[in-house]
């Protein structure tokens, strides 16, 4: 029985030795091997690690002789490549919801799947403007409670808060408890939002879900219409912008030239574009919700780019501008 456990000892000490310690590009010699065996308080010889790779090989481990002198021994693949590993951090480190401790300590958990070389080229720091300085750990547990929901099919109910201008979170009295169907969850610009359909207004909506509060799912169970069939994610995040729910319109924009970058930026090279002016402008059309943050991005375009229908939204961007240069006249 002792001389079992002291083999699986080994072995699993082994496997790790090879996880941690080596990848495609750096591997170790039978001697290093047994060095960082007995490291461990394991004792090995060399027919009986021979034997323990071949068996690691058997189970699904990509272990591989290296062409080099003296011959090494290598994990050559595991769960995540270093490219992907790399993607993962860049994905984490820019992400906004999360504060830097938070940021830091799931890239800590990411490097620990790389080997001790690939974690040295891992070791790198985005920094990230906006992040939150501290972050209560009710983010994390909001979002797999929502998460929860949706798998249970049924409503959850919080309340809605909205800072004042003492930067102090406030709920308003129409706020206080919110009722909703969770349609899904959404990663936008930095922030989880939850698209839900809203008993009290009868549509889909978002929430920040930083912004939710007392979060509890019900025992009701998740509204059915035609309205929540229907909702298509990759739809609405071509036509939202900032997350900010309207009126959804066909538009027709002339937009110069110049100004192709930033228009596929947004709406990807499939939209819809026709030259005009000797290709000196284009007139693109593409459904865009009707909204402050739309106008918001038009403004940045400034006289490089024209509303031309429909009427209604043109009409809606001028009173907009409008209410501006109010603030602005003498």
């Amino acid at each position: 029985m002792a001389t079992n456990n002291l083999q699986k000892r080994k072995i699993l000490a082994l496997e790790d030795i090879f996880k941690t310690e080596t990848d495609p590009d750096h591997g170790l010699t039978m001697p290093q091997l047994i060095e960082k065996l007995a490291a461990r308080g394991i004792t090995a010889e060399r027919k009986g690690i021979y034997r323990d790779i071949e068996a690691l090989r058997k189970s699904g481990r990509d272990i591989v002789v290296l062409k080099c002198q003296p011959i090494q021994y290598a994990l050559r693949t595991r769960p995540f490549d270093f490219s992907q590993l790399t993607l993962l951090i860049d994905a984490v480190q820019s992400s906004k919801f999360l504060s830097d401790k938070s940021s830091n300590t799931l890239v800590g958990s990411i490097r620990r799947l790389a080997s001790v070389e690939e974690r040295k080229r891992l070791n790198k720091q985005v920094h990230v403007y906006g992040r939150p300085k501290r972050q209560d750990h009710s983010d994390f547990v909001t979002v797999d409670l929502l998460q929860e929901a949706l798998a249970q099919q049924r409503k959850v109910s919080f309340s809605y808060f909205r800072y004042d201008a003492h930067k102090r979170p406030q709920v308003r009295a129409r706020d206080r408890h919110h009722l909703v169907t969770p349609v899904s969850l959404t990663y936008s610009e930095g922030n989880y939002y939850l698209v839900a359909y809203s008993d009290a207004d009868a549509e889909i909506r978002n929430y920040r879900v930083d912004r939710m509060s007392t979060v509890a799912i019900t025992d009701q169970p998740a509204e059915r219409n035609d309205e929540i069939a229907t909702y298509d994610p990759d739809e609405a995040a071509r036509t939202v912008f900032g997350m900010y729910s309207g009126t959804c319109v066909a538009a027709s924009i002339k937009v110069d030239a110049a100004l192709m970058n930033v228009v596929i930026d947004r709406f990807g090279r499939d939209v819809d574009a026709t030259p005009t002016d000797k290709a000196a402008a284009a007139i693109i059309n593409v459904p865009v919700q009707s909204s402050p943050v739309f106008f918001g991005w038009m403004a940045t375009l400034g006289d490089q780019a024209e509303i031309l229908s429909p009427a209604s939204l043109r009409e809606d961007y001028a009173a907009w501008l409008g209410r501006i240069l109010g603030k602005y006249r003498a």
